[in-house]
């Protein structure tokens, strides 16, 4: 397995070299900061008590409750199962809360409490100050223009960057 993830960060690493477009794949030019950025949030989390998945959990329920674990794990990208321990962690911390649905009480509606919501804010505030401190080293300009476009591919559903 560690085989392959080196080959894998190898192949990476390599420009193309046979005369076509020199820039790096989008992948290869984004996992570098993406696992930098990941790394340097898993402190700030810990220190908030919370861990990535919770943090992606909470982040979800800020857009609004959600009406199963089930279509959470799917928002999310996250096996339903692999998010159970999450949200029992989350629950007992008060930081969400797993209430029967009054229309059929085998489905628990899950929804961030206030104290999750000040959590939540409190850990995005500390990852975005160092956000900004990268962002710095942009332009005016091309800070901007990377949010934008960074904002703009993020919202493509994954059907269409695969191509299908």
């Amino acid at each position: 397995m560690i085989y392959i993830c080196l080959l894998f960060v190898n192949v990476y690493g390599r420009a193309m070299t046979d005369g076509r477009d020199q820039r790096r794949d989008l992948a290869a030019m984004l996992h570098p900061l993406t696992r930098a950025l990941v790394a340097a949030e898993l402190p700030v989390l810990a220190d908030h008590g919370i861990s990535m998945w919770g943090y992606i959990v909470l982040n979800a329920l800020e857009d609004g409750p959600a009406r199963t674990q089930a279509a959470l794990a799917q928002a999310i990208g996250a096996d339903k199962s692999r998010i159970i321990a999450t949200l029992d962690e989350l629950q007992q911390a008060g930081l969400i809360s797993r209430e029967p649905d009054p229309a059929d009480r085998r489905i628990r509606l899950l929804a961030i409490s206030p104290d999750g919501r000040r959590v939540r804010a409190d850990a995005q505030s500390a990852i975005q100050a160092n956000e900004e401190r990268v962002l710095a080293r942009l332009t005016p300009a091309d800070r901007a223009a990377f949010l934008r476009a960074a904002q703009a591919l993020s919202e493509l559903p994954s059907e269409e960057i695969a191509g299908r």
